[in-house]
């Protein structure tokens, strides 16, 4: 399978929209990241689905995952748009297959539709979502997901769980993409989420860039993948990298100030690679012959200088 890239938009998620003031410019820098990445030859652009900020909430801007998902849909014309990952407590499951057919027309087809079980207490609480334990979270996750496919594949369906039930819903359309819109499922849960994923997902989103936990995740799915009949080289592997490249013998703390701006620094000194191209295209490289085949760039700072796509495109077209 050919490897491919995407690339993240700035939503105000990683507090990297701050230094817009006015809403309406934070906006626009957010649809001219899509535009640029759709006229370059990027894959796909990427959004979170949070509220609230990271590391910690603030009163800063985080625009809504799924209407910037619809909005970007029609500011672009040639890239896919993908969630990494919606969060299965945010909406009703048959609500999301709704939206997300929905999406898939308006995008003519270039939609990938993220899910994921979901993890950010603070966000689940303050909008009066519901935070239950792990177990019972990622049961209400299985169901979701088994009803989503059913949205998407079967008409009138039918399915009565203990956390979500559907009683013959219409879905048309069911979206553009066959034979569904492009389905993937974020999380390494090795008897959950990778399971799920081996029965139901177009694609897997496995950790952040690091070659051995990619590996040992990638074999975990294979086995499901033997044990369910399905073929593994048909799902698709990806893995996220947040990089900032640098020049050789740019000053570090100097080109990590310009990355990071407001952003929180212990999280993004932990997180981040700040390299030269050839450094960064190593690292791509390891996670790659662990067995990743597509890969998803964030990119701090691309909001205010859009040159920095430019170099994280350079870095993926080495693969292309």
């Amino acid at each position: 399978m050919t490897t491919r890239f995407g690339v993240f938009v700035p939503q105000g998620w990683k507090m990297d929209l701050t230094a817009i003031a006015d809403p309406i410019e934070q906006w626009e820098a957010m649809t001219a990241v899509a535009k640029r990445a759709d006229e370059q030859s990027w894959d796909s652009i990427w959004l979170f689905d949070h509220f609230h900020t990271t590391p910690e909430p603030t009163d800063n801007t985080t625009f809504e995952c799924w209407s910037a998902t619809a909005a970007l849909a029609r500011d672009t014309k040639r890239v896919n748009i993908g969630q990494m990952v919606g969060c299965n407590g945010y909406r009703n499951p048959a609500l999301y297959a709704k939206i997300a057919s929905t999406v898939d027309v308006a995008s003519h087809g270039r939609l990938y539709a993220g899910i994921g079980a979901g993890w950010y207490e603070h966000e689940w609480k303050a909008y009066g979502y519901e935070w239950t334990d792990i177990p019972e979270r990622m049961a209400a996750f299985r169901e979701a997901t088994e009803i989503i496919h059913k949205m998407w594949t079967e008409d009138k369906p039918v399915y009565n769980g203990k956390y979500y039930s559907i009683d013959a819903p219409i879905n048309e359309p069911k979206g553009v993409r066959k034979p569904h819109p492009s389905f993937w499922i974020g999380g390494g849960g090795p008897k959950v989420t990778l399971k799920l994923v081996a029965q139901y997902a177009d694609a897997a989103n496995i950790g952040a860039g690091k070659p051995e936990l990619f590996k040992e995740k990638a074999d975990i799915l294979r086995g499901h993948c033997e044990k369910l009949g399905r073929n593994y080289d048909d799902i698709i592997k990806s893995t996220n990298f947040n990089i900032f490249p640098i020049d050789k013998g740019d000053d570090p703390q100097q080109a990590t100030a310009k990355a990071l701006g407001p952003m929180n620094r212990e999280k993004f000194d932990r997180d981040n690679i700040i390299a030269t191209e050839d450094e960064i295209a190593n690292r791509v490289e390891a996670v790659l012959e662990a067995g990743a085949d597509y890969v998803i760039f964030y990119v701090p700072g691309v909001a205010y200088d859009l040159d920095l796509l430019e170099r994280a495109e350079r870095i993926a077209k080495r693969f292309a």
